[in-house]
């Protein structure tokens, strides 16, 4: 699964690099980000509700139970629901266009306003697709299929590089992005049927069948609106960050939008991994109450303990040298390095709540797998709260209080976002506690992680001063591959187990 995450961010990467050198930091690009993030919401939510909870949990369960049939019955079931949903969604979406825009980005006006709509009726297929598609991944999913399913999102990230290097150079901004966002559409149907195959491998005779009478269905459809909120609350607080940002500028959203696709790749890589991975396995745990919670309580410590090795020097290498890596990926062309400076702004005010959203993902996954969806959208809302509450303050006020431009209030929305995760991780983590039994991570293990982190991350900023900003490539490979290097080696002098076990894999398999 995290090879089929990576290969997938690292063709994202390579497209934003390439949406970088066409376009730069501009008010069109802020555009086209606020456009797609009313299609992309839906499909992140929509179709992760159904993998998740609503979806994976029940069918894994059934297999587990050795009930083929009815697991193949439920998601032909779940298959027709999801496409009759999709296509009243992407023809509401379309003809709704001009009324969604005062949602998605209120502070846009004149002809920023009008490029907007263009892009979200062309975007809104699109979103219908990738919901199909995660249909495709969660039955793969709970066969263990991960690969495929993860890794299926490069064909649209190369469709939309290919559309950029074909037309990009001879075209005006405003006709490039056009193409993008109809190479975005194109590449969402390939994604859907390049999975096609190995679904009907899994699932022989598929027939698409209306039926919401069924037990497997019922359950599928209680969960689904719980986690429809609770589980996507990544995406929902990134859409308040947008509406927020749009009265900062579409060059604002522009930075915000680079930005998050670098804080969202470790928690892809590693935090989505290792949850979505752990699904099936916490939802097929079976047992007495007490063997049962101490067997969640085993399987959530590794998990937990795996995420937090990887991402504690994520969020030290965004806050200490981030400048670094956001010129490695996106300096060329119209990027320049202050777009860097802006961009690392924003993505290190990320480095605040990461590990707390990384974590709080595996928790709500042990409450799915236990049929619970209403804890973590409770505790999902009181996020979204405050991201809004906080984001408003720190991004339009707080930047003209200690007399700065306010330009970097949007630095002031990964910010609050990032204290609005922590509270939500730890009500997660006192509930669970009360229904389980505490699976905490051990401070001792913890101390270790960030004092090594922040060890590697003085070492490499002292590195990045005094080589100055030469060019991007160069200067992040040596001033990355060093902070990586003390990094493991400073954990693996510790003695935590995680280092010499991805010290042991890459070097002796």
């Amino acid at each position: 699964m995290a090879l089929g995450i990576l290969l997938s961010r690292l063709a994202g990467l390579i497209r934003e690099r390439v949406i970088g050198h066409y376009f730069g930091n501009s008010a069109v690009i802020g555009v086209f980000r606020a456009a797609f993030k009313i299609p992309n919401l839906l499909s992140n939510l929509f179709g992760e509700g159904v993998l998740s909870a609503a979806f994976i949990t029940v069918y894994a369960k059934l297999r587990a139970e050795g009930r083929e049939d009815d697991a193949r019955k439920l998601a032909a079931a779940v298959f027709s629901l999801l496409a009759c949903a999709c296509s009243v969604l992407v023809a509401a979406g379309v003809l709704a266009t001009p009324l969604l825009i005062d949602l998605i980005a209120p502070g846009f006006h004149g002809a920023d306003r009008e490029l907007t709509i263009r892009l979200v009726r062309i975007l809104f297929p699109a979103a219908g697709m990738l919901v199909m598609s995660a249909w495709c991944l969660g039955v793969l999913n709970s066969h263990r299929r991960f690969l495929l399913s993860y890794s299926a999102q490069v064909v649209m990230n190369v469709t939309m590089i290919a559309a950029l290097i074909l037309f990009g150079r001879y075209l005006a901004q405003e006709q490039a992005v056009v193409v993008l966002a109809w190479s975005c559409v194109a590449g969402s149907v390939l994604v859907f049927l390049v999975q096609v195959p190995s679904v009907l491998e899994l699932l022989p005779h598929f027939r698409p069948v209306l039926d919401i009478s069924s037990d497997p269905v019922r359950r599928v459809l209680r969960n689904f609106g719980p986690v429809f909120a609770s589980r996507g609350v990544v995406q929902i607080s990134a859409y308040i960050d947008q509406i927020i940002a749009s009265f900062l500028g579409p060059v604002a959203v522009a930075a915000l939008g680079y930005a998050q696709i670098i804080a969202v790749l470790p928690i892809s890589l590693f935090s989505m991994s290792v949850s979505a991975a752990e699904l099936p396995e916490f939802s097929s745990v079976t047992g007495e109450r007490e063997e049962l919670n101490a067997r969640l309580r085993t399987r959530l410590a590794a998990g937990l303990r795996r995420i937090a090795f990887f991402i504690v020097p994520c969020a030290v290498a965004f806050l200490v040298i981030g400048d670094v890596l956001v010129a490695a990926l996106y300096q060329s062309g119209r990027f320049h390095y202050s777009d860097a400076v802006y961009v690392w702004s924003a993505l290190a005010g990320s480095a605040v709540g990461l590990l707390a959203s990384s974590l709080g993902r595996l928790y709500s996954s042990v409450f799915y797998a236990l049929q619970d969806t209403r804890t973590p959208l409770r505790f999902a809302i009181v996020r979204v709260v405050l991201t809004t509450g906080l984001g408003v303050i720190f991004a339009l006020y707080v930047p003209a209080w200690i007399g700065i431009d306010q330009k970097w209030g949007v630095a002031g929305l990964t910010i609050s976002a990032g204290l609005a995760g922590w509270v939500e991780f730890g009500l997660l983590r006192r509930a669970l506690a009360q229904r389980i039994g505490p699976a905490p991570l051990s401070i001792a293990f913890t101390a270790k992680l960030w004092t090594v982190a922040f060890a590697a991350g003085a070492t490499g900023y002292g590195i990045k001063s005094l080589l100055g900003t030469r060019h991007p490539l160069p200067l992040a490979v040596i001033v990355i591959g060093l902070y990586g290097l003390i990094y493991f080696a400073g954990t693996a002098a510790l003695r935590v187990p995680e280092s010499k076990a991805v010290l042991k894999r890459v070097f002796f398999r």
